[in-house]
């Protein structure tokens, strides 16, 4: 391998598992991997980049730096010459971390100065300007995130929250200094005495600006918008020839699984609920134990064809009250239980198309289906939405995933998943 990825949760390694896997016209992309935790044995053959989904986003922080570290040391030993770190492109994290301390660490242990850090995403509207994050025309903390209920982002200014999460100095790597391109980027960086550098993007030349002007670097950090740009660079190279992601198409039994609470996520259910079932999980029953599994097993078996949909979402104020009632940590934890054993039984069921929305949602997913079936290694397909790709595992049965963090896809995303995982247009 030559690329290796760690990202903090299963929707952002999706995410940045699609950039590298499609690439750039007319380069292509590379032959990318997606790993449910780190692996114990060697990567596959013939596989250019692999992405380690780790679920550190929200753990403590020395439990996220050691699973971080254990994720490095793997991808180094597969022959991977260059680490990106991959978070979200609302650098979803708290004032205490998660994303200074991992970073720090991995800096530490590669030997790697001078670190640019970038989530812009302009093709999702997460642009960076003057060290600002903003989510369309709105600055971060006016976006809905300071809303969150796991990682309140509470302040646009992500070289001032990033220096309260590490001890390393932060600086600046400016948009004047970007849109001159590769060569000034570079010169910028050889300049600069800053450890950590904020780098403003805001389009995807200039991302393919800071991907080229980084392709001797150790250790990149940033969203999935930040790896546009690296493939090219070991095209160009000769180490790879030109890829593109494979197409394929898997028929069976579709469901949809929702525990995300973003805005953007609340809508697709709206336009979902409009043309086909759902249900909408109790979560007092579920606390009490009589929302199951087999319920929501039942359910969807119910309506197969029907493109059921299961959801646990809400309003900031719905979420906050019932976090009051039962404890975020306590309610948190038996929702991902509750769709992960769900997921499992889906695939038992003969399930073959599942789509789920939300982060802590997806990572659960994800890690029972790869149990389920035995699997390790998910392989990188077609692009639904912008950054969101059909993720499919393969051992004796295929199954089609596809995990959306909540923010990401249009209105309609749900039902043109299942729709392009049945290889129709």
């Amino acid at each position: 391998m030559l690329i290796g990825v760690i990202a903090d949760d299963f929707t952002g390694a999706s995410d940045i598992a699609n950039t590298l896997a499609k690439g750039v016209a007319p380069d292509g992309g590379l032959r990318t991997a997606q790993f449910s935790g780190v692996p114990t044995g060697a990567a596959p053959d013939g596989i250019d980049a692999g992405v380690i989904s780790l679920k550190s986003r929200t753990a403590p922080v020395e439990q996220a730096i050691r699973e971080s570290l254990v994720a490095l040391h793997w991808l180094l030993e597969q022959g991977c010459t260059q680490i990106v770190f991959k978070y979200c492109s609302t650098f979803d994290s708290t004032r205490d971390g998660n994303i200074g301390p991992v970073a720090e660490a991995l800096a530490r242990e590669m030997n790697a100065d001078s670190v640019v850090f970038c989530p812009a995403f302009p093709g999702t509207g997460r642009t960076v300007y003057q060290g600002h994050l903003f989510v369309g025309d709105k600055l971060l903390n006016a976006s809905g995130m300071e809303d969150h209920p796991l990682t309140p982002m509470t302040d646009a200014d992500i070289r001032r929250w990033l220096g309260h999460q590490t001890t390393r100095s932060v600086g600046h790597l400016a948009h004047a200094s970007i849109r001159q391109g590769a060569d000034v980027i570079r010169a910028a960086l050889r300049k600069t005495d800053a450890d950590f550098l904020i780098a403003d993007a805001l389009t995807d030349d200039d991302l393919l600006a800071l991907g080229a002007a980084l392709a001797e670097a150790k250790l990149v950090t940033g969203g999935s918008g930040i790896a546009m740009g690296l493939p090219r660079n070991f095209i160009r190279a000769g180490a790879v020839g030109q890829r593109t992601a494979d197409g394929f198409a898997t028929s069976g039994p579709e469901a949809i699984l929702v525990g995300s609470c973003s805005g953007a996520t609340r809508v697709q259910v709206e336009v979902h609920a409009a043309d086909h079932p759902t249900f909408a999980i109790d979560v007092p029953g579920v606390m009490a134990g009589a929302i199951t599994p087999e319920v929501l097993l039942d359910f969807c078996q119910t309506h197969i064809g029907q493109a059921p949909l299961v959801y646990s979402s809400g309003t900031p104020d719905q979420v906050t009250a019932v976090q009051q009632r039962y404890g975020r940590e306590a309610l948190a934890t038996r929702l991902d239980a509750l769709f992960a054993e769900t997921a499992a039984a889906l695939v038992g069921a003969g399930f073959r198309r599942i789509v789920a929305a939300g982060g802590e949602t997806s990572g659960a997913i994800a890690q029972a289906v790869c149990r389920a079936l035995g699997a390790s290694a998910m392989t990188i397909g077609p692009e639904i939405d912008p950054g969101v790709p059909i993720l499919t595992l393969e051992e004796g049965t295929i199954v089609a995933l596809a995990l959306k963090s909540g923010n990401f896809g249009a209105p309609d995303f749900f039902i043109k998943a299942l729709t392009l995982m049945a290889g129709e247009v």
